[in-house]
């Protein structure tokens, strides 16, 4: 999994919880937390150190000798999320956030951190700025322009002569099964845009981009954010009220966690901590099709660079797509797959990442290199931007303290997020952990005047039977309209590619 760098920039946030700009904080006033009796110049040492021995699934091993022993850690380590949920979240945070700062943990000017997306879901990862202004991704008809791996009939993402994707965020090119996600989006547009044609739509483009973006946040709320969080901390975030006149309104519940004056901004508490919860979901590898690998498991990264094994596939991204890299989708959500062993499941959130995760390719592939330490990286991110303690969060948002920490933990808001997790069984985000994920989502839904809660409140994907963008076909693997629904309108491999 590529992390995507950029030019130097400041790495800070303002302390204004009303801060009119797109980074924010939850808890301003909180003291900074930093490892005790490390000095700054040791602090990436220490923490690829405390990653190395104590946040992965098996200390020392390579992710190779990990795959060797993978019916162990599917024992051990998987929860009952299908897999595919870790990649939709990958794809959601590109969506609502990008910061390109570099890794370090110098601290400069604290108005300087920018959010180089809208605090929306809104998918502008997706459609981009629109095809007035980025005429190039598009048909001139209103569809996306769709690419092919040569000679098989399969789509990939439209790419340029040297292999880079023309799509609206790059990131969602950056490994084989989020570029599969990014796809599905882009032809179920398509499909929609042929529905509205057939439904005599005005604007066909436009009334495909709303079915979808309405579908989407539907898809993010209520089946995502359901699988992750605590059920009672996402009944409380947004309520759906009908009253006595009939009319139908969305209401925060969390407005003392997450809130703001003019527009939606991005706490670092969550950017930075909570919502990467998802790196503990990754797992080492994952089966991708029976047509062109049968059963075998394709590593998320291959890292030799000679000799035997060199030329074996990996999902790295950044580059057109395979037959073996192409995933059927019943093998990572519930849609249908009668084996017993299928979808592949998703990691539990815990502390312990996959031994994958240390082995990131970066920095001439260097193994030693902080850059190659997914664990180590966070926590060093969280350093830098002068993120509070878990604890000090707990307290101040006024949530139990569950956890127990041993002298050598860090009390890192994101490991204490996982700790915590990991308490109650990994199969969901605990109380803090849910508490800032169910009121940053809630608050970005209302907060967005063209998302749904606000501009059609009463709007439901059964509205749309009618006319024919959605129909029942669609809804087949969840009567609820959970994210399979936009797969099978997307048209991409469900069962066999």
């Amino acid at each position: 999994m590529t992390h995507a760098k950029g030019p130097a920039r400041p790495a800070f946030a303002p302390r204004s919880k009303l801060y009119k700009g797109r980074f924010g904080r939850i808890c301003p006033g909180l003291t900074p937390w930093v490892p005790p009796g490390v000095p700054l110049g040791e602090i990436e040492a220490h923490f690829v150190a405390f990653a190395n021995a104590h946040m992965t699934e098996r200390p020392g091993l390579s992710p190779d000798e990990a795959n060797a022993i993978t019916d162990e850690l599917e024992a051990e380590f998987s929860s009952d999320i299908p897999a595919g949920y870790t990649y939709f979240g990958q794809f959601v945070d590109h969506d609502i956030t990008f910061d390109p700062s570099p890794l370090g943990v110098t601290i400069t000017d604290p108005e300087g951190l920018e959010n180089f997306r809208t605090p929306r879901l809104d998918l502008d990862c997706v459609y981009g700025t629109g095809p007035g202004d980025q005429p190039f991704m598009y048909d001139g008809a209103g569809k996306f322009l769709i690419g092919e791996i040569p000679g098989t009939g399969l789509a990939d993402l439209p790419r340029n002569r040297n292999g880079i994707a023309i799509i609206g965020d790059k990131r969602n090119d950056e490994n084989a099964i989020v570029s599969q996600i990014q796809l599905a989006f882009l032809t179920a547009h398509n499909t929609l845009v042929d529905r509205a044609v057939a439904a005599g739509a005005v604007n066909p483009f436009m009334e495909a981009r709303r079915v979808l973006t309405y579908l989407y946040q539907h898809c993010v709320w209520n089946d995502f954010i359901r699988r992750i969080c605590i059920d009672a901390v996402v009944d409380t975030a947004l309520q759906k009220d009908k009253g006595k006149d009939g009319r139908v309104q969305w209401q925060l519940g969390l407005k003392d966690v997450y809130s703001w004056e003019y527009n939606p901004y991005m706490p670092l508490e969550f950017s930075v901590a909570a919502y990467r919860f998802g790196h503990s979901m990754v797992r080492n590898g994952y089966q991708t099709n029976f047509t062109h690998n049968q059963l075998k498991r394709v590593p998320l990264f291959n890292n030799i660079t000679s000799g035997p094994g060199a030329d074996e596939p990996d999902l790295r991204g950044f580059r057109p797509r395979t037959e073996v890299t192409t995933v059927q989708w019943d093998w990572f959500f519930d849609m249908g797959n009668q084996a017993d062993f299928f979808p592949q499941k998703a990691r539990k959130i815990d502390t312990k990442l996959a031994n994958a995760l240390l082995f990131l390719g970066e920095n001439d592939g260097d193994p030693a290199h902080v850059d190659n330490k997914l664990a180590a990286r966070n926590l060093i991110r969280g350093v830098a931007l002068e993120l509070p303690s878990g604890p000090d969060v707990a307290a101040k948002l006024n949530v139990p303290n569950a956890v127990t920490l041993t002298a050598e933990e860090p009390a890192a808001l994101w490991y204490y997020i996982l700790k915590e997790a990991e308490g109650q069984g990994g199969a969901r985000l605990g109380r803090l952990g849910s508490t800032i994920v169910a009121a940053v989502f809630a608050g970005l839904l209302k907060g967005d005047p063209r998302a749904f809660v606000n501009a059609d409140p009463g709007w439901t994907p059964e509205d749309e039977l009618a006319s024919g963008m959605l129909t029942a076909e669609d809804r087949q693997d969840n009567a609820d309209w959970g994210l399979p629904a936009i797969l099978r309108i997307s048209g991409q491999p469900v069962s066999g590619v």
